[in-house]
């Protein structure tokens, strides 16, 4: 590894296609008759093809989540704080495997894919997802790596509802599910925040009704809006008030010198708005945030979680953080109950941060300590040949 990089980086890592030549009929009844579906791996798949660890996405993430791309590239993947040598998700142990799921804008077929039917991109008309829709690539994927059972399935956010449909879904084909920072279903004031972030992008002129590839255009104002209403959610009180306070990035309180006056948590949500308007897609924006609000695990199960994770087989580890509103203590406690209603091996912590949602990507010490203690237990499971 060049010496630039850290010693516990996974150093550069190079996306794969997988170009899946085979109809995908979706949740919706419509059918994908062919896709790709890019995604990176990270450490070595053992001889006895056991130690594979799949990695599911949040909302905005993607198939790069640890390492780098280039000898240049300053910033590394999205968890690159948990996996990669001596980390929770090490490296040394375990062989990652990290997808973009499709409808994204990560390389995996979506909105700005090119629709066979048309010769246009797909754009709004690319299928409205599930969570099941993801699940269902994805063990295409296990397949294709000729995985016969994950070692563990890990993921946050709208990566954990992954895990959970997973455990539904296929309960044979993991060991074990790391729930983090989670929920069975929304609350209506989560799908409320969605909703006028969509409505943000839809209200941009040049959002085209989902159209605006064909007129060389990008609904940046109301990507960014978007971003802003997203981000603002993902943080705590605590957390703004400690970074920004009511500290100015520009003008003066004095009177007559107001004109120009913003607050530096005004100036940051600007920044954080217009970055992630020229990198993520519009159109994949809300087909994601779609599919975070339509998840209800338990609705095919008369609304009984209980029910629901009777079929699960896996050993569970659900986390929450203290300050996260978006993704409330309760909401994982939920998932908890439920499990244990339901006779499942299960292990809860919520973890103290000032930090909000976001906290499941930043480093704190009793977080990497418990995901890594639970980890080590996968791997001596391993080694013991259970």
């Amino acid at each position: 590894m060049p010496a630039e990089f850290p010693a516990d980086s996974v150093g550069l890592v190079k996306p794969q296609c997988l170009p899946v030549n085979q109809p995908l009929t979706l949740a919706s009844g419509r059918v994908l008759e062919s896709y790709d579906l890019v995604y990176e791996t990270y450490g070595q798949l053992n001889a006895e093809r056991s130690n594979a660890i799949l990695i599911c996405h949040a909302l905005s993430g993607d198939a790069h989540a640890a390492g780098y791309h280039s000898q240049d590239d300053k910033k590394p993947g999205w968890w690159n704080n948990y996996i990669g040598p001596g980390k929770p998700i090490d490296t040394n142990r375990f062989y990652v495997v990290s997808p973009n799921n499709i409808g994204g804008c990560g390389g995996s077929t979506g909105p700005t894919s090119t629709n066979p039917a048309s010769g246009k991109p797909f754009g709004p008309d690319f299928p409205h997802l599930r969570v099941r829709d993801w699940v269902e690539s994805q063990r295409i994927l296990m397949d294709h790596l000729n995985i016969q059972q994950w070692a563990a399935i890990v993921g946050g956010s709208l990566g954990g509802m992954q895990v959970m449909r997973w455990s539904l879904e296929y309960p044979d084909a993991m060991r074990h599910c790391v729930v983090i920072a989670s929920s069975m279903h929304l609350t209506a004031q989560n799908i409320a925040f969605n909703e006028t972030a969509r409505q943000a992008i839809m209200s941009d002129n040049d959002f085209h009704d989902g159209h605006y590839y064909e007129k060389a255009v990008v609904p940046r104002l109301g990507l960014s809006l978007a971003r802003m209403i997203g981000h603002l959610t993902y943080l705590s009180d605590n957390a703004m008030e400690e970074k920004f306070g009511r500290e100015l990035s520009s003008g003066s309180f004095r009177l007559g010198q107001d004109s120009d006056l913003e607050f530096q948590v005004a100036s940051y949500l600007k920044y954080q708005g217009e970055k992630f308007s020229t990198s993520f897609d519009a159109n994949t924006y809300i087909l994601m945030t779609r599919a975070l609000d339509y998840f209800d695990l338990a609705r095919e199960y008369g609304g009984d979680p209980v029910k629901a994770f009777s079929h699960a087989n896996a050993a569970f580890l659900v986390i929450s953080f203290s300050t996260d509103w978006r993704f409330s203590p309760q909401r994982s406690q939920d998932i908890t109950n439920a499990l244990i209603a339901a006779g499942k091996s299960v292990v809860y912590t919520d973890i103290e941060s000032d930090f909000g949602h976001d906290a499941f990507l930043l480093k704190n010490p009793r977080y990497e300590k418990v995901f890594q203690n639970y980890m080590q237990h996968v791997h001596q499971e391993l080694q013991a040949g259970e």
